[in-house]
């Protein structure tokens, strides 16, 4: 019997493959391989996973053929001027969300290493001002804290301000 539901509840789930925007440099060979978004659907939610990706039109396309999302998922970290085109900048974060039309933001690939010369907490600081601004909700757990996705109100602690 579980084997059914879960077979049942894995065929109710939609994956689909949208574009992202980065370079392909973990084999020997530069850009040999593609990178991608995904768009997942499931029967109560829809979630788009924005990959490692620098902003540009393909997040406009993407909101408009398969949005509006309950949650956006969109990298948010690691990043400079200089590579826009590969990792996005906070503010490109704010437009991505507006672009794919998510109703909740949450950003990750940032403070867990360093890549870039900006503070571990600058990106989680510069986005959550800006969403704000737009009056755009983000949802920022802790990193390992579970977040139910089945609840409309998200309250975490701002524990990237604690120094």
């Amino acid at each position: 019997m579980i084997n059914l539901v879960l077979t049942s509840i894995l065929l109710s789930i939609k994956i689909i493959f949208t574009p992202a925007r980065h370079f392909s440099g973990r084999k020997m060979r530069r850009n040999a391989t593609l990178w991608t978004s995904y768009v997942l659907k499931t029967p109560t939610k829809k979630l788009f996973l924005g990959g490692d990706s620098g902003y540009d039109t393909h997040f406009k396309m993407i909101g408009d053929k398969y949005g509006p999302f309950d949650y956006a998922i969109i990298e948010n970290g690691q990043y400079n001027e200089a590579w826009k085109y590969i990792h996005a900048l906070p503010e490109d974060v704010i437009q991505a969300s507006i672009d794919v039309r998510a109703k909740n933001i949450i950003p990750v690939h940032s403070s867990k290493f360093a890549l870039a010369l900006h503070a571990w907490n600058e990106p989680l600081k510069k986005v959550t001002s800006l969403a704000e601004s737009k009056n755009l909700s983000v949802v920022l757990p802790m990193i390992g804290q579970p977040v139910d996705l089945n609840t409309a109100e998200h309250h975490f602690e701002k524990w990237w301000e604690f120094e």
